[in-house]
């Protein structure tokens, strides 16, 4: 089979698209056809060794962790999943035609492959994020860098829970922000005074790792209620940085809820072929996505 692999840790030229064994399910897992897999900013920080705390890996490794595909391998002890099944979840070295899977859920009705494989990371996040941020309905949010993957749903699942949002992005996304419920206004300079002039912040999420942390913490008054997903150097100013996932099962779930019930959409910026997964990672590299990117296999 093809996968898309590392040898070094590096920029995105270190990708190379190889043949390579295809990987089997082990007890509690399956195994997917690929049809399409999730670009996440997690996948080039692995890449280029960034957080490897979290995520250890041995090199030559493989890159991604979301996807969407069609089971054709069940793992002892799986039940309630069969052959055939449609399904989105995590698992590992996804930018390749059959990958492993640890957690899934069945695909919505009416969700195309290419929308599933944004889920799964991006749901998690949110859902870990704003817990761990200690947001309630009533507050208000404010989310820097809120027009990505992440943002995305954080805007929309805090909007079902009764938060105010106010989401920082580039001019060309504020109206993508207002469409997601949020109070939207760019960054760049004043953007802080901006902000004020919105109302009081009760917590802040550092989404985009733009340098802003210190200007989050004085618009909250507390570096314990900003969380950051993107600034490694967080923690030296007091603020948490999040980095490891909690139950994606519980998340894939809710966010299985959510787009049944039309609360949740988050839309495929831009789609790449395997071939061209360095390109996929430029580009969420530079930021400024407007939802989600993939992979198609």
């Amino acid at each position: 089979m093809k996968r898309v692999s590392f040898a070094e840790f590096g920029g995105p030229e270190v990708l190379r698209l190889m043949d390579a064994e295809e990987p089997h399910a082990g007890p509690g897992q399956v195994r997917i056809a690929v049809r399409v897999a999730g670009v996440n900013p997690v996948d080039w920080r692995i890449r280029e060794g960034q957080i490897l705390k979290a995520h250890p890996i041995e090199l030559p490794a493989g890159v991604g962790l979301d996807a969407s595909g069609v089971v054709d391998e069940v793992g002892e002890g799986v039940a309630g999943i069969e052959v055939g099944d449609h399904v989105f979840g995590e698992g590992e070295s996804t930018y390749a035609e059959f990958a492993v899977l640890s957690a899934w859920a069945r695909m919505p009705e009416g969700l195309t492959f290419e929308e599933a494989a944004g889920y799964p990371s991006v749901v998690e996040t949110a859902l870990r994020v704003i817990r761990e941020v200690g947001v309630r309905s009533g507050q208000t949010l404010l989310v820097s860098g809120a027009s990505g993957g992440v943002g995305s749903a954080v805007l929309q699942i805090a909007r079902e829970r009764g938060i105010t949002v106010i989401g920082t992005a580039g001019a060309a996304n504020q109206e993508y922000l207002r469409g997601l419920g949020a109070v939207a206004t760019t960054y760049g300079e004043g953007w802080v005074e901006r902000v004020r002039r919105l109302g009081p912040v009760d917590a802040a999420l550092d989404l985009a790792g733009s340098g802003v942390i210190r200007e989050l913490v004085e618009l909250t008054g507390d570096p314990g209620k900003v969380v950051s997903i993107a600034d490694l150097g967080a923690p030296e100013l007091g603020v948490r940085f999040s980095g490891t996932a909690g139950s994606v099962p519980d998340a894939l779930a809710e966010a299985v809820g959510l787009i049944s019930r039309g609360k949740l959409h988050i839309p495929v910026e831009k789609s790449y072929p395997l071939a061209e997964a360095a390109a996929a990672h430029i580009d969420s590299q530079a930021g400024h996505t407007r939802g989600r990117r993939v992979v198609v296999i």
